[in-house]
């Protein structure tokens, strides 16, 4: 049983993320099972979180293990001085995988090199969220039937926004086409546009949001001005609503047209597009649960033969 780290999504080959998809769709079809009965997962959560740690301890329980960790920093030996290859250390004694979130970006790399028990990044600064890049993909493919060819319309902040970053990486084996939708103060970083290139990725930045330039997508991909990320908060005041999308600019998309957010939102999506049926991102937040169940299972060694052939799941 050969254990491993899931840190970042650029590691991961086109082979592999389809792997990760149908090991997905099994936990869809049986989430309850006794996989990893006698495990232990800690959550250690060194930035607030909501979905993210909630699914990763729901998907731990759900797979029969037990959850022990932290979701806020101020309670922990951080407060004392603590470092944080010590906290790592320490909790490698008491866990079979730890789910890191931290605020530095490199953290969880930092954290698998030390750490004898595998490592998540659940998400490190404005980094990568390989996780919730593994739900993204998910539920694209199952709204999609494909992860192939699609015009994917990425909205709002693209600078700090570390979801983007890594569906960036992990479609580059798709051939899709990105749409960068974002200020000026929040375009994609040119490390971004770069791999794009490197990568043969093709890419059209806009700095214009209105129905015409979204009547092409497949995907549109909106995301939230991240205040916690600004030093400036006049800045912040002044792009946080620039783009907000509305019922009304719905009616000239695609039919298979879906809307993804990786939440929470604060007013980028105004309420009545929820009752259109082109919102998704509620069922995108529900694919959290199993693409994490498939996550923890994966690096804990634990195949999709033996998800398939698995006799503890209960109805």
């Amino acid at each position: 049983m050969k254990k491993s780290n899931f840190v970042t999504i650029a590691d991961l080959s086109k082979e592999k993320i389809m792997y990760m998809i149908e090991m997905a769709q099994q936990f869809e079809k049986h989430p309850n099972r006794e996989l990893l009965k006698g495990k232990i997962v800690a959550t250690l959560f060194f930035e607030p979180s909501t979905r993210t740690r909630l699914s990763f301890e729901t998907a731990a329980n759900r797979l029969g293990a037990r959850v022990i960790g932290f979701a806020d920093p101020k309670i922990t030996s951080g407060t004392k001085g603590e470092m944080l290859k010590d906290t790592i250390l320490m909790v490698s004694n008491y866990a079979d995988v730890i789910a890191m979130r931290h605020y530095i970006e490199g953290a969880a790399q930092y954290a698998c090199e030390i750490a004898p028990i595998p490592i998540i990044n659940a998400g490190d600064g404005a980094h990568q969220h390989p996780s919730q890049c593994m739900l993204d993909l998910y539920t694209i493919y199952q709204t999609q039937g494909t992860l192939e060819n699609l015009n994917i319309f990425l909205v709002g902040d693209l600078k700090y926004g570390r979801t983007v970053h890594s569906l960036i990486m992990a479609m580059r084996h798709f051939n899709p086409t990105f749409h960068f939708i974002a200020p000026e103060e929040l375009a994609m970083p040119n490390e971004y546009k770069l791999y794009c290139k490197e990568n043969g990725i093709k890419f059209v930045e806009h700095t214009d949001f209105n129905e015409e330039i979204i009547a092409d997508a497949d995907i549109i991909y909106m995301t939230r001005v991240q205040k916690e990320r600004f030093s400036d908060l006049m800045e912040y005041e002044r792009v946080k609503n620039v783009y907000i999308l509305k019922a009304d600019m719905l009616t000239g998309v695609k039919p298979n047209m879906k809307i993804l957010h990786p939440l929470p939102r604060v007013n980028e999506i105004a309420y009545d597009v929820d009752e259109t049926p082109y919102a998704y991102y509620i069922q995108q937040a529900r694919n959290g649960l199993y693409a994490r169940e498939a996550i923890i299972c994966d690096v804990l060694g634990i195949t999709l033969e033996e998800v398939k052939a698995d006799k503890t799941i209960i109805e």
